[in-house]
């Protein structure tokens, strides 16, 4: 009777548990089946910072660590150089602008009278040469005069009035001006000398580094005194906001997920807080290579890697750290791909 007892009271309780662990384990499976749970890293993301010219640093205004914003002075060069080249190209824009400047105006009145009066003089010149030509051609028909001075007569009559004609040649450019050819080269210099220019003050510029992004620096390369070139940087940039991590989604989970989507990131350093994300990149390949003919086991094994953008304004999320990703699957595909940067809606200060 005892033994019957016992087993009428313990086929409820059974019955009982088994009702709870089969509630508590459809549940489990309902959660887990209305989000995907992937597990990465948070991505490094690095920026080269170097000088776009040639020289020695003359100063360095950022140490390791130093958190820097975008636009940020961080180095300068010697500058000396640069200073002289960018004078130089301005003052040669100067010098060709007045040179456009003076044919744009064309002949001056003084100078158009100038040349009028050499006109003048050259056919007084010319008419005095003619006078003595003929007569020493009359004298030498009355064998007065030698053939030698007729000759010498007739020569300087003949430049008397080359002379006369390159005076009325030089007095109808002066009237007519600058050709037009010779305004357009000089409009062409002009434009040449200001290109000149501007490159001289780029490269005056770019004596001074920037940071192109938020960031820490996180390795200091060179040193004050250092030489500096294009090829060799002086800071490595550390990308802190946002940053990305780097996750892997099975082939099965893939048709679930798409660019756009949020995400929530948790880590093992802050438990219970949540990071603020979304996926931003799917890569369209797998891993690794699969075989030509693909099983249906096979295929659950291809990853693709995904990269899931988290909004990281206190720089909590290091470099390489190990994160939880969680993607809610009840997003509405339609609005997934028009979702906002997360990190944009909700701007916090910087550290």
């Amino acid at each position: 009777m005892m033994r019957k007892r016992v087993i009428s009271l313990a086929v409820p309780l059974l019955l009982i548990a088994g009702a709870g662990f089969w509630y508590v384990h459809r549940t489990d499976e309902s959660d887990r089946a209305e989000e995907l749970v992937l597990y990465g890293n948070v991505d490094i993301r690095q920026i080269q910072l170097a000088f776009h010219a040639t020289g020695r640093i003359q100063k360095l205004a950022v140490q390791e660590g130093d958190y820097v914003k975008s636009g940020d002075l961080v180095a300068e060069m010697d500058p000396v150089r640069y200073e002289a080249s960018s004078a130089r190209a301005a003052a040669e824009v100067a010098a060709q602008n007045q040179v456009l400047a003076r044919l744009l105006a064309g002949t001056r009145p003084e100078e158009i009278r100038e040349a009028q009066a050499r006109v003048k003089a050259a056919e007084a010149k010319g008419e005095d040469a003619k006078l003595v030509y003929e007569r020493n051609k009359r004298l030498f028909g009355g064998q007065t005069v030698s053939k030698q001075n007729l000759d010498d007569a007739e020569a300087a009559f003949e430049s008397a009035r080359a002379d006369l004609d390159a005076t009325q040649q030089a007095l109808t450019l002066a009237v007519k001006g600058p050709r037009k050819e010779d305004i357009a080269a000089a409009r062409a210099q002009v434009k040449a000398s200001e290109a000149a220019s501007r490159l001289a003050e780029k490269e005056l510029a770019d004596t001074k580094l920037y940071a192109p992004s938020a960031g820490v620096i996180q390795d200091r390369i060179l040193e004050p005194g250092d030489m500096a070139f294009p090829e060799t940087p002086v800071f490595t940039l550390a990308l802190t906001n946002p940053v990305w991590v780097r996750a892997y989604v099975s082939e099965p989970d893939l048709g679930k997920i798409a660019p756009g989507m949020k995400a929530h990131i948790t880590t093992d350093s802050t438990p219970g807080k949540i990071y603020r994300g979304w996926i931003g990149f799917i890569s369209p390949t797998a891993e690794f290579t699969p075989k030509e003919v693909q099983t249906t086991e096979l295929r659950t094994k291809l990853v693709y890697r995904i990269r899931v953008y988290a909004c990281n304004p206190e720089s909590e999320l290091r470099l390489g750290m190990p994160v939880t990703v969680s993607i809610p699957l009840a997003q509405p595909k339609e609005s997934v791909l028009t979702h906002a940067a997360p990190c944009q809606e909700e701007p916090h200060a910087a550290p």
